[in-house]
C-alpha cells in the first residue's frame, strides 16, 4: 500500500496515530497507567494542532510579503538579475494545500476528543 494513500485516508491515518501513541506510551512511560497514556495522546494532538495553526497562518498569506521583500532584497544585493528569478518563485502560501490543512486539523481534533474522553474515564 502506498504511503500517500494511507495518509490521505484519514481514518487509517488516525489508527496509525493511535497505534503510534500506544507504542510511545509502552516504551517511554515510567508506569503503565492511563494517566501517562493521556499525556502521550496530548503531546501528539498538541503537535498536530500547532502544525495546523502554523500552516493556517502561512496559508492565509501572512508571510508572503516578508518573503517577497527578502527575495527582492537578496536579488538587489547580489546584482544577479537573471530575469528576476526571485519574482517567479511561488509564495509560501501557494505551497500548502487545503487538503493538508483539513487532514492535520482532523487528526488533531479527533485525538483531542479521544484525550478528553479518556480524561472523563480517568476521573470517574
Amino acid at each position: 500500500m502506498c504511503l500517500l494513500k494511507v495518509i490521505k485516508n484519514r481514518w487509517l491515518f488516525l489508527l496509525i496515530n493511535i497505534f503510534l501513541s500506544l507504542m510511545i506510551f509502552l516504551f517511554s512511560a515510567p508506569d503503565l497507567n492511563l494517566h501517562h497514556y493521556i499525556n502521550v495522546i496530548f503531546y501528539i494532538s498538541f503537535s498536530y494542532l500547532v502544525v495546523w495553526l502554523l500552516s493556517y497562518i502561512i496559508k492565509g498569506r501572512f508571510f508572503d510579503g516578508v518573503v517577497y521583500g527578502f527575495r527582492r532584497f537578496g536579488g538587489r544585493i547580489t546584482n544577479k538579475d537573471l530575469l528576476d528569478e526571485w519574482a517567479d518563485k511561488p509564495n509560501p502560501s501557494d505551497r500548502i494545500s487545503t487538503s493538508f490543512l483539513a487532514l492535520i486539523l482532523f487528526q488533531g481534533l479527533v485525538l483531542t476528543l479521544v484525550m478528553i474522553s479518556l480524561l472523563f474515564f480517568y476521573y470517574m
